[in-house]
């Protein structure tokens, strides 16, 4: 993986990272279920546009049919109030009296019954077939009142044709305002079901045709147990009766199915049509498409989250590689001390803020006796372990974390003490003594007492620049070593001479 050579700082962290790949996808879900949620309601308002304009086209097509026939009703009970029609032949009397509708090919019949409910006249017949309807809802309801208008009556079977029909008809006065008998006209259920075959509306679909007493005229699909049930009381049908016209979405007490339904009254008579359209099927293509999109966008998020992860896992690896590196750079690789660089710039920061503190600052140099015979004798090998024991000594003998041990270069170290006066630096210095004592190699056959180190000591305040300290520290080392070695020497004050101290 390529990574750039320079990032922000806040892209250089893995677990900035690992919450992107988080949030990254969690905002690609949160885009796909707002698509989502978009295309559901697209295909509801399709469906509810197309419930609408199928329930205009049906509501119109039988609304027209019906008040077709209750025309050719009307123009029979006028009709026969008059005294030329009761004066005209038999055939001159049928054809004043029903018109070219009462042929049409979804009327079933059309008659007038006398006030005992035989057939008098017939639209179709001459002489007029003979069947008696008394018995009939639609007889008995006109009879009882004068004021009914247009009746449309439960669905029945024809006596005549034997067909399945819903009678629509009008009651007929004699002159002094009693009851005459009865004008009607049936439509042929068959009508309704061709007229709803042309509509596709889903396995689960339905279109019904309600009497506003709760009366099921017809169903589509058709099935003959559902012609002649009433509904009423019914928490979807009472609901149509009560709004008139709209939509919601309910569950059928037929068979359990939650659909949506557009209603409406067929215009002014009573009757109530409703489509209905099952809410699993408006949204079968919506969940294709939802299990689609749900899929490649997981898929996707899937992607991110592990590319995410490689590159978090990436920069972590090169930002530990450079804290190693940057450690490495400053550590001295055979004692595992700080190096000379790191000395330089932490003797700097210290001689700056004892500078701004006004606290004294101690430095001791140390350096091995007679390393170079050491390396002649022993080899290198054994000159490194002695380096190395040195080392330890050194951090054993300084304990706050301030204090800094160093290897500046060869057989020379260092120890920065913040805060330290010049009792406090020599007593350090007795300690590195006191450890170098007990240092041994014994796969060499060095002893214990055999190695020893020569110390200068020097003590500031700030006031003198770095290098001034560190000369004054190395001068009294030298000084150390011209008076016989293994002991310390310290400097008694910056451009003074040195003091001689004892080891």
């Amino acid at each position: 993986m390529v990574l750039p050579r320079r990032l922000p700082r806040a892209f250089r962290s893995g677990r900035n990272w690992v919450a992107l790949s988080v949030l990254a996808p969690l905002g690609m879900l949160a885009m796909c279920g707002l698509m989502l949620l978009d295309l559901r309601r697209d295909a509801w308002d399709k469906a509810e546009q197309t419930s609408r304009n199928l329930l205009q086209v049906v509501e119109r097509d039988i609304a027209r049919n019906v008040e077709i026939i209750d025309l050719s009703l009307r123009a029979v009970v006028d009709n026969l109030r008059e005294p030329e029609t009761s004066a005209a032949s038999p055939r001159a009397r049928q054809m004043i009296l029903f018109d070219r509708a009462a042929t049409a090919r979804d009327l079933g019949v059309m008659l007038v019954l006398d006030e005992n409910g035989d057939s008098v006249l017939d639209a179709a017949f001459l002489p007029a077939r003979k069947v008696n309807n008394a018995d009939r809802d639609y007889f008995q309801a006109h009879k009882a009142r004068s004021d009914l208008g247009l009746y449309i009556s439960k669905p029945l079977v024809s006596r005549l044709t034997g067909a399945p029909i819903v009678v629509l008809s009008r009651r007929i006065d004699k002159p002094d305002g009693s009851f005459g008998g009865v004008v009607l006209g049936s439509l042929k259920l068959s009508y309704f079901s061709r007229l709803f075959d042309r509509i596709g509306l889903g396995q689960d679909g339905a279109i019904n045709l309600y009497l506003r007493e709760g009366t099921r005229v017809v169903r589509h699909p058709y099935v003959a147990a559902d012609i002649g049930v009433n509904l009423a009381g019914t928490p979807n049908f009472d609901r149509f009766v009560r709004e008139g016209s709209g939509a919601f979405v309910g569950t059928s007490v037929r068979d359990g199915i939650e659909r949506h339904y557009a209603f409406t009254q067929v215009g002014a008579f009573p009757l109530v049509l409703n489509v209905a359209l099952s809410t699993r099927e408006i949204e079968a293509e919506w969940r294709v498409k939802a299990f689609g999109i749900t899929a490649v966008v997981l898929v996707l998020c899937g992607l991110t989250i592990a590319l995410s992860l490689l590159f978090g896992r990436e920069l972590r690896r090169r930002a530990e590689m450079h804290v190693e590196m940057a450690r490495l750079s400053r550590t001295d690789a055979l004692t595992g001390l700080a190096n000379r660089r790191r000395f330089e710039h932490a003797l700097a920061r210290a001689v700056e803020d004892a500078r701004r503190t006004g606290k004294p600052l101690s430095l001791i140099v140390v350096d091995a006796d007679h390393f170079k015979r050491c390396n002649d004798t022993y080899g290198h090998a054994v000159g490194d372990e002695v380096l190395k024991g040195l080392a330890r000594c050194l951090s054993a003998s300084v304990h706050r974390p301030g204090d800094l041990a160093c290897r500046v270069g060869g057989e020379e170290f260092a120890m920065l003490l913040p805060g330290t006066d010049a009792d406090g630096a020599l007593s350090v210095a007795r300690e590195v003594h006191a450890q170098v004592s007990r240092l041994s190699v014994p796969s060499a056959g060095i002893a214990a007492g055999a190695v020893t180190v020569s110390i200068g000591a020097a003590v500031g305040n700030g006031a003198g620049a770095a290098q001034d300290l560190y000369r004054r520290a190395d001068a009294a080392l030298y000084e150390a070593k011209a008076g016989g070695r293994n002991q310390t020497r310290r400097a008694t004050g910056m451009g003074e001479g040195q003091g001689k101290v004892a080891a």
